[in-house]
């Protein structure tokens, strides 16, 4: 089972989401694919993934994160003893989202709310000084304008990873890493 996890503002109705949907149908392993709406929230957030994962057995569960998303697979992952593929990961959203306090709205669905101090104390509360590296496989373009790829680089440097020069913040090279991480996630062969 692959539980896709969106960036932020994002939803399940982002690009690189219905790409790997439509692989996986493509590919009859549309059963084994699952992208919850993730609320503002960071807390409500990792407890509507924790009651997706679950529903499934845990050895059969992968989570994969881009942006936020990969830093909500993080704390999950070392929570639950599961594996992660991380696409441009936010390592430290505490921080690098504090320049966007105050009104937002979703990309995708419209919703407004407001980015408060909770958010960043609930990303703070969240965030985890060491990881287990085995258990991901990080994808990192170097040319994200969004987030320093450096720091992912630093934080997974025991990990499996995959970093290409160039690109940007949405991994434009998305589409060819899907074998891998399918493969990665026991569900196919590279």
């Amino acid at each position: 089972m692959l539980i896709y996890l969106h960036g932020f503002n994002s939803s399940p109705g982002s690009h690189k989401a219905q790409v790997l949907k439509r692989y996986m149908e493509e590919r009859g392993l549309g059963d084994q694919y699952c992208c919850p709406a993730l609320p503002h929230l960071p807390e409500r957030a990792i407890a509507v993934v924790e009651a997706d994962i679950a529903k499934h057995p845990r050895e059969s569960v992968t989570l994969i994160g881009s942006s936020l998303g990969g830093f909500y697979s993080t704390y999950l992952a070392e929570r639950h003893d599961l594996r992660a593929v991380l696409i441009n990961p936010a390592v430290y959203p505490h921080e690098g989202l504090r320049a966007y306090l105050g009104a937002q709205r979703n990309l995708h669905t419209h919703q407004q709310y407001e980015l408060t101090e909770e958010h960043l104390h609930q990303w703070e509360r969240l965030c985890l000084p060491s990881v287990r590296a085995r258990r991901y496989l990080l994808l990192a373009e170097t040319g994200d304008e969004v987030l320093d790829y450096r720091e992912a680089i630093e934080k997974y440097r025991d990990a499996r990873q995959i970093v290409i020069a160039g690109g940007d913040h949405s991994l434009a090279s998305f589409p060819e890493h899907i074998p891998l991480i399918l493969e990665f996630a026991g569900l196919a062969k590279a």
